[in-house]
């Protein structure tokens, strides 16, 4: 880790480099204590692209470190999302780790020919030695052991037993019981471990067990009760959308062991998660929508004349967002704030008609409705342009740092801006024109009979 910050720190643009190691007892993190953050900042001045690109050739040039480059922000918001830091997660299930690991390999070799995958890699297992017990069932069971019995023997004298506590003042001591040095620190000392049978004759370790020394993972991950290992990668040069369901396609060409299967997680998987979620929400939020405007406007035609031009406000902003990437979570907002956007100018739009016809005595027709959006032009076309300057500046300093929900939630307001403008100067007053005498509220003047003149004699 010191050398990788050392290099770190001679890569131009970058101007500081900290680490961060191991996990703390109180920390907010659930990382392993072999887990470790480098913290790097970007000299404002240098070409960001570039500067990132050399990272993370650093990173990858370090055979046994398994890294993900990516700013602090969308870090978190992955986090939150996804409980990944990855844009992509193939989660693989299976009873047997050794043929997890295997069928892993084969989806990361199927996934290594999509165009737009970046940093693609298999989830990193660390592995320390270990001494394994493999019992000899049949002798075992001459002498009257369980392979449990054992096992409880062997790992007392390397793991030690607590068989009491001492007490001193207000201090409290664990007694432990374990094997002396010379045995634990040996492997042929350990061969010679006499076992207490229940025939009370003892009996050498290496007459009913084989000892040697393996690999074994420091951590095994399950979830459902079932192993699973992780194929990981990130999004590159094309939007996330389209490399996953080519990430999809390619898995259906993959042939899995049986009892073996694969999940597809990750951004764009917890996303179209939360858009059905967002789609049933916003169908609830449009019926009251219009329940709302009937009662602003009192009609019924008028109200769905207005909640269904909204949806033509957002064509600009959907094809701004899919040039500036694809739909992500400051999208999502931008779209919000658009739609308030458009849903305001219709509104005020539509209630400066009723205004005119009703208190100022214009009968309906194209003079009524040229006036009202004469009188609307400059507070909807002020409305547009302040709020296309306010957001101008976000767009243009790219994609860096600290812009990653602002500059999507900007591209959006901005294309939405252009079609939300039209649809309320040119398509509305067209469909006024066209519903809106149908719509229209009756006042007080037409629903109450005019006064009888008293008959003169």
């Amino acid at each position: 880790m010191n050398q990788a910050a050392r290099e770190l720190r001679t890569v131009p643009g970058v101007s500081n480099v900290s680490a961060h190691l191991g996990r703390a007892i109180t920390g907010d993190q659930v990382v392993g204590i072999n887990a470790s953050q480098l913290w790097l900042t970007i000299d404002p001045k240098a070409n960001y692209e570039a500067t990132v690109a050399a990272v993370e050739r650093v990173v990858d040039g370090y055979p046994g470190l398994s890294g993900n480059v990516q700013t602090y922000l969308r870090d978190r918001m992955r986090e939150v999302l996804t409980g990944a830091d990855d844009a992509i997660v193939v989660r693989l299930y299976g009873p047997e780790r050794a043929m997890l690991q295997r069928t892993a390999e084969d989806v990361k070799q199927a996934l290594s020919k999509i165009n737009g995958i970046a940093a693609l890699k298999v989830e990193g297992q660390a592995e320390e030695a270990q001494i394994e017990v493999r019992v000899d069932l049949a002798a075992a069971e001459r002498y009257g052991l369980k392979p449990g019995d054992i096992r409880r023997q062997v790992a007392t004298v390397f793991a030690g037993l607590q068989v009491g506590t001492l007490f001193e003042q207000q201090k409290v001591f664990e007694v432990v019981v374990w094997g002396a040095p010379e045995v634990r620190s040996s492997l042929t000392s350990l061969h010679e471990l006499l076992l207490e049978t229940p025939k009370g004759k003892p009996v050498r370790l290496r007459e009913v067990a084989e000892l040697r020394i393996a690999p074994t993972p420091t951590v095994i991950h399950h979830e459902a009760l079932s192993p699973r290992v992780d194929v990981v990668a990130n999004v590159r040069g094309r939007d996330l959308g389209s490399v996953t369901r080519e990430v999809e396609h390619r898995l259906k060409s993959v042939k899995f062991p049986l009892e073996y299967r694969a999940e597809l997680l990750g951004e764009y998987a917890e996303r179209q998660a939360a858009q059905k979620r967002m789609l049933s929400f916003a169908i609830a939020a449009a019926v009251g929508i219009v329940l709302l405007l009937q009662a602003a406007f009192g009609s019924w035609r008028l109200a769905a004349l207005v909640v269904l031009t909204l949806p033509m406000a957002l064509v600009g902003g959907v094809l701004a967002a899919f040039a500036g990437g694809g739909i992500s979570l400051g999208s999502l907002v931008g779209f919000l704030a658009l739609l308030g956007i458009a849903a305001r100018n219709g509104i005020l739009l539509v209630n400066r008609y009723q205004e005119i016809q009703e208190h100022e005595g214009e009968a309906f027709g194209a003079r009524l409705v040229e006036r009202g959006t004469r009188e609307r032009l400059a507070p909807i076309l002020m409305t547009a342009a302040t709020t296309a300057v306010a957001l101008l500046p976000v767009v243009f300093l790219g994609d860096i740092a600290g812009l990653e929900i602002v500059r999507p939630m900007a591209l959006v307001i901005l294309g939405g801006l252009v079609t939300s403008t039209w649809l309320t100067l040119v398509v509305l007053p067209a469909l006024y024109l066209r519903f809106g005498a149908m719509g229209r509220r009756v006042t007080v003047a037409e629903t109450v009979p005019a006064a009888v003149s008293p008959l003169r004699a």
